[in-house]
């Protein structure tokens, strides 16, 4: 089962799914960028119909409590596009955490985040289907963040709810999963975000042998790092046999990233990505597999241990 804005749904039914999305955000109180505001509803609803149009059915927005999280807005959204959006429930990183959570320790963040799990979203009665994205900063994590994503984890056991993360450029995603199995998370409920973006493939490949789910979810951010590389480090995850653990996104967050501002739109991964793996030998069955299958086990909500 799977925990939608506009209820729950079978797995089999969330179709090709984008894992790692924001469709409505305000980064601006921190970055100081207009760029990073997303509060055009009207274009929500065209650029999701972009993304409908090319197939795309599903999308897990992981805009949460402090980046501008807006519920009622995208139930709207979903009720006009049919597209099955996932809210989430959680904390970004430092700076980003709200003032009122300035402070929490582990035990205070899971209790938030079990609150809106099972009492819904404030006032709305929406309920979030994932945590996260919760985070860590580059090359270090610190002490909030720790209490934060262990904090999640202590909330993904209670209630079966999965747990995803970002990782700034990739990095400390070993160390974010060994801090969830030293709570015995499972690893079918921990998606360690953005390891597309880091260049160092013995560093994804410790984090894939642990068999959690992994992101390569900056698809077409290309000044981040070139999508060519993201598919040659794709390809040999692939070879390896780490296919069934790979989610893909884009991880829209700008107005520049919108179709309506000339930027790629949220169909990137579905009109270029998976034609370019294709055009490299990627197998119809691995294609399902990252877009369709894969989310369907990462993003249901598990039996409570």
């Amino acid at each position: 089962m799977i925990q939608t804005v506009r209820g729950k749904i079978k797995k089999e039914d969330l179709g090709i799914c984008a894992a790692h999305e924001h469709l409505s955000i305000d980064l601006s109180r921190i970055k100081n960028d207009p760029d990073t505001i997303l509060d055009d509803e009207a274009g929500m609803l065209s650029e999701l119909e972009h993304f409908y149009k090319a197939g795309g059915r599903s999308m897990i927005e992981l805009t949460n409590d402090g980046m501008g999280r807006d519920v009622q807005r995208l139930k709207r959204l979903s009720e006009q596009t049919n597209v099955h959006i996932v809210t989430c429930t959680g904390f970004y990183k430092d700076p980003f955490i709200p003032e009122f959570a300035h402070g929490w320790d582990r035990d205070e963040f899971a209790k938030h985040f079990i609150d809106e799990i099972e009492n819904g979203i404030g006032e709305t009665g929406i309920l979030p289907g994932i945590i996260g994205e919760v985070g860590t900063s580059l090359n270090e994590i610190k002490p909030i963040e720790k209490e934060l994503i262990i904090g999640a984890g202590k909330a993904s056991i209670a209630t079966g709810v999965p747990v995803t993360t970002h990782t700034t450029l990739g990095t400390m995603g070993i160390e974010q999963v060994d801090m969830l199995f030293s709570l015995r998370v499972p690893k079918n409920q921990i998606i360690i975000g953005h390891q597309d973006l880091n260049t160092s493939k013995e560093e994804v490949l410790e984090v894939l042998k642990t068999g959690v789910f992994i992101g390569f979810d900056t698809i077409g951010k290309n000044n981040y790092r070139p999508d060519e590389e993201r598919i040659d480090f794709l390809l040999d995850f692939v070879s390896r046999g780490f296919h069934k653990q790979i989610l893909l996104s884009a991880d829209l967050t700008r107005k520049s990233h919108w179709k309506k501002h000339g930027g790629p739109g949220y169909d990137i991964v579905l009109k270029e990505f998976i034609p370019a793996l294709i055009e490299r030998g990627v197998s119809d069955e691995v294609i399902q597999d990252l877009l369709v299958h894969n989310p369907a086990h990462a993003f249901s909500i598990k039996e409570r241990l």
